[in-house]
């Protein structure tokens, strides 16, 4: 994208917009999740639309979908997981711009836990830790669960956060295991205090467990939003089709200058490696396809009753026509 062109979106949107202060809740900030949310913030990419960005920050992806539901979020960065469950429960949210088609989530377990785990039924009795109930990275143990035979509660589920308190509750042996993302599972690994058993954040992984194509972090909102306020809707798009531009693009180096220190807690080269390898799972241009959403679907209706005994019509979990126009600027 030219300067120009910058430029003359940045001019022409705020009179344009129906709604110029939003909120983005997020579960987890910190996480290559979110990151193309991060960098669409500190590059100044949703400035140039015009908007003001409020980015609350919750424990997991359950509680930012809540902040959505109750109306103090106006969009989610989220896992598009919600998008069908929402549906399945008669209060439907719409994915607006994919972030990552990898689910790029790992189980750990403890070192004297790992050496006993053979499939899915060793889990059995076990407390995991997970970012919070009812987020990707539960969905995620439930998953495993369920192609093991076993059932959601054959598991004791703890809510541990996505950051320093993960990392803690596992090195402090409070967990038998750990649903997590990176960097947290990166540093855990680093810190020998698990071995991974379950790992989606490679495409061999991902293709193991979901298959060859997935929806996995998306922004998403509810549709009376979109109806009420198209163009902010289409500005937020606007940004994040930047972001995922620069995360793809650009050097890991110059990402790190990006992002606040925190979010590399001290140690930037690991960070970086960490980076380096989750980069082939952020979406290239945002768009959804059929075919993720349908891996989607097909993954919850192994262990989530309401998707189970629901009719769902995935054209309606995701709308790609802020995307389209986004893309041909």
């Amino acid at each position: 994208m030219t300067l120009a062109l910058v430029l003359a979106i940045a001019l022409a949107a705020p009179g344009n917009l129906e709604k110029k202060n939003i909120t983005i809740a997020v579960g987890g900030k910190t996480l290559f999740y979110y990151l193309p949310l991060t960098l669409a913030e500190r590059l100044g990419y949703f400035k140039d639309e015009g908007l003001s960005v409020e980015i609350p920050d919750f424990a997991g992806g359950a509680k930012s979908l809540q902040a959505l539901m109750g109306g103090s979020a106006d969009l989610v960065s989220g896992s598009f997981e919600h998008t069908v469950t929402m549906q399945a429960r008669g209060s439907p949210v719409i994915g607006i711009v994919l972030q990552t088609r990898y689910p790029s989530l790992a189980l750990g377990l403890r070192k004297d836990r790992a050496p006993s785990y053979k499939s899915p039924k060793d889990l059995k009795g076990l407390k995991i830790g997970v970012t919070a109930p009812g987020s990707s990275t539960n969905f995620f143990v439930n998953a495993i669960l369920a192609k093991g035979g076993l059932k959601p509660d054959d598991v004791s589920i703890i809510g541990v956060g996505a950051s320093s308190g993960a990392v803690a509750a596992m090195e402090k042996g409070e967990l038998d295991g750990i649903s997590n993302l990176d960097p947290v599972i990166t540093r855990l690994e680093r810190d020998n205090a698990v071995i991974v058993v379950v790992d989606t954040r490679t495409e061999e992984g991902m293709k193991k467990w979901y298959g060859p194509d997935y929806a996995a972090g998306c922004i998403y909102t509810r549709p009376e939003f979109i109806d009420k306020n198209p163009n902010t809707a289409q500005a937020v798009v606007n940004a994040m089709v930047r972001a995922l531009r620069f995360v793809k693009t650009a050097p890991v180096d110059k990402i790190l200058e990006v992002v606040p220190p925190e979010y590399y807690a001290g140690d930037q080269e690991t960070w970086k490696a960490a980076l380096a390898k989750a980069i082939p799972g952020f979406s290239s241009e945002g768009k959804f396809s059929h075919e993720g959403a349908e891996s989607v679907y097909k993954l919850l209706k192994l262990f989530e009753p309401s998707v189970m005994s629901a009719k769902i019509d995935l054209a309606k979990t995701f709308d790609n026509r802020f995307v389209d126009k986004a893309l041909k600027k």
